[in-house]
């Protein structure tokens, strides 16, 4: 597939800036509130499981993000983000309207968006997918939902 040397250039920035954001949210549950703390604020937001759901998230999330900024495995991670960012506009968010200032979903859409498409797309020519297995990499975004 032949594409403009723009489209590259423009999923690393997009990757780099969205894997950003999830890192700093996955730091957030992970250490600055701890996963105990975060766990036992899911609980009072009624999410179910919420140590389980307070690991899944905060190291996916912390996870997830680096491996969107280095572009290693984003298929793989960018559908791991959207389920979690789905997680959270379905038990938290989807309640409260879109506005962010009334803790609703309009950051939980953006990136749950973003992150299905990295899964589409690929990590693009300026990954780490693209160094070990250029072919691989173009073959999984070729075909990612074929099926």
């Amino acid at each position: 597939m032949n594409r403009a040397p723009m489209y590259d250039l423009a999923v690393l920035v997009g990757r780099v800036a969205i894997g950003v954001i999830f890192i700093a949210h996955g730091w957030q549950k992970v250490a600055d509130m701890g996963l105990n703390g975060t766990a036992a604020a899911f609980d009072q937001m009624g999410v179910p499981l919420p140590t389980l759901s307070a690991w899944f998230a905060g190291l996916v999330e912390l996870i997830g993000g680096a491996a969107l900024v280095v572009g290693f495995a984003v298929p793989v991670f960018g559908v791991l983000l959207a389920l979690d960012m789905l997680g959270a506009f379905l038990i938290v968010h989807a309640g409260n309207g879109l506005f962010i200032a009334d803790n609703g979903f309009e950051l939980v859409l953006a990136l749950g968006a973003a992150a299905l498409l990295f899964a589409a797309i690929g990590a693009g020519r300026f990954s780490l997918d693209y160094l070990i297995a250029p072919k691989l990499s173009r073959s999984v975004t070729r075909h990612a939902f074929a099926a």
